[in-house]
């Protein structure tokens, strides 16, 4: 899956918490909204000035709307995973919670069905 795939997926699954989603789209996913971000906020300071505020303002805007995707990415795969998506509370335990969600999301996918769904897709 590339990058393209991966980010469509994500877009036409925007709230779907439901099913699986693989390793390389839930990592394309984070790639893509993380230089989308680095993006707005370079060229907003590029275009209207430093001091203005609109970079900041335009790549936290941006974060915002590509939050629920990247919940429900991170859901599903932890579903792949065979993990529920409850897991996701590790976000508010800093650093080691980040941590132990960044290993479980890293994790290979569990090869044939879970109780999330089948990994036919998979192959």
């Amino acid at each position: 899956m590339g990058i393209q795939e991966a980010v469509l997926a994500c877009l036409t699954k925007y709230v779907d918490f439901e099913g699986r989603a693989t390793r390389p789209e839930c990592w394309w996913w984070a790639l893509f909204v993380l230089a989308v971000w680095v993006i707005l906020w370079v060229m907003g300071g590029a275009i209207l000035g430093a001091d203005s505020g609109a970079g900041p303002v335009s790549g936290g805007l941006f974060c915002l709307a590509a939050f629920p995707p990247g919940l429900a990415v991170a859901a599903r795969r932890l579903h792949d995973t065979d993990r529920s998506a409850w897991w996701l509370l590790l976000l508010l335990a800093p650093i080691v919670g980040w941590g132990v969600l960044f290993y479980y999301l890293a994790e290979p996918s569990m090869p044939g069905p879970n109780k999330f769904g089948d990994a036919l897709f998979l192959q």
